[in-house]
């Protein structure tokens, strides 16, 4: 079975961010919420998800992220996904 968009991004922040996988991440959390998510760890997520799914982010779609459902919708637009 396809592992979903939103389990990927959680496996991806507890690797970059190195926080406890039983830390609550979920389509609103933002970086507000976790104190690790700051600007250069924001790339190394970003960098580590273009390889994770194989894809190219736009500097405006990352800058018009806010959240991790925000995250989400632009990995499965690019992907054709929404496996969740």
């Amino acid at each position: 079975m396809p592992e979903s968009t939103l389990e990927a991004i959680k496996e991806t922040m507890v690797d970059i961010f190195d926080i406890d996988d039983d830390v609550a991440i979920g389509p609103d959390t933002s970086a507000a919420d976790i104190e690790e998510w700051d600007s250069l760890s924001h790339i190394r997520l970003i960098v580590a998800l273009e390889r994770h799914f194989g894809i190219k982010f736009k500097n405006a779609e990352v800058e018009g992220l806010k959240n991790v459902g925000d995250l989400v919708a632009v990995i499965d637009a690019k992907t054709g996904g929404g496996n969740a």
